[in-house]
């Protein structure tokens, strides 16, 4: 086997195994990346319906109370228009959906699910936790979602949630006395939560880790071309030449040229003693055949 075959062999194999290694590890850290950033994003609309809420509260709120008199108004309740916005947004951002997910709540569409049911029961548990990160199955696929605690904090709140007589006579008619009474002072009432399917931070790793393997395939290309190059130049036809020399020394040839061997490399220094070696032998050959 070739000197030049081996050496791209070994080549080969070690691209391979880097290839492996890098690819793995690269993968990795693109799929947390990529989910970092959705959660980034997630995070933002949070902010943005918690910063829609306060608005409401303390700024809507107050210009519609003479309205509220005569009907109810879902535009003055914080949570009403955060989703509301929220679901305009949601128009620009289709892969993110916004919900306000309570167990008791007046609006019926804000009921939550078993499984926003488990995680506001988590948030009641633990009552230090701010944040929920977690994944779940969906028809749609997997799916990451991240949920913060609704607590109540202002007690302007209970005004329409505490009991049916305290609550506005405009909202009793609209929502009926079922439901969305009985909350307290403090109490985790429900969770809001953004949902994204997994799909979209994979893509994003996919379509980067791609990229990236590929550039990492063509550096290691014209690496081992450019070695390539250089092994032959340097090595392979020196050596080359010089076992041609020698094996027509061997066969006698008396006229054979001298082998050319410039700079002072290993090569360089391998030629000169071949040439020492090829002019002892025809000096010696010289003897030898003056010799009676």
């Amino acid at each position: 086997m070739k000197l030049l075959v081996k050496f791209n062999l070994v080549f080969v194999a070690v691209f391979l195994l880097g290839w492996l290694a890098t690819g793995a590890v690269t993968r990795s850290l693109l799929d947390r990346h990529a989910q970092q950033e959705v959660l980034q994003h997630a995070r933002f609309l949070l902010e943005k319906a918690l910063a829609v809420r306060s608005y409401t509260s303390s700024q809507v709120a107050p210009l519609l109370e003479t309205q509220m008199r005569y009907g109810f108004l879902p535009q003055s309740v914080p949570a009403f228009s955060a989703t509301e916005v929220l679901a305009k947004l949601q128009k620009a951002y289709p892969e993110y959906s916004y919900k306000e997910a309570t167990l008791n709540p007046t609006n019926p569409r804000d009921r939550a699910v078993a499984w926003e049911a488990d995680v506001i029961g988590e948030f009641k548990k633990t009552p230090e936790t701010k944040e929920f990160v977690g994944e779940r199955d969906t028809p749609a696929g997997r799916a990451l979602y991240i949920a913060r605690p609704i607590r109540i904090s202002d007690g302007a709140c209970l005004r329409c949630h505490s009991t049916v007589d305290a609550a506005p006579k405009a909202l009793v008619e609209r929502y009926g006395t079922a439901n969305g009474f009985g909350w307290q002072m403090h109490e985790v009432v429900g969770a809001q939560m953004v949902s994204v399917p997994m799909a979209v931070p994979l893509a994003r790793s996919q379509q980067t880790w791609t990229t990236f393997m590929a550039l990492f395939s063509a550096v290691f290309v014209v690496t081992g071309a450019a070695l390539n190059l250089m092994l032959w130049a340097l090595v392979i036809r020196p050596v080359t030449q010089m076992a041609r020399l020698a094996e027509r020394v061997s066969l006698g040839e008396a006229d054979v040229p001298a082998f050319s061997a410039q700079g002072r490399d290993e090569i360089a220094v391998l030629g000169q003693s071949f040439t020492r070696m090829r002019r002892s032998l025809t000096k010696a050959m010289k003897m030898l055949e003056g010799t009676p």
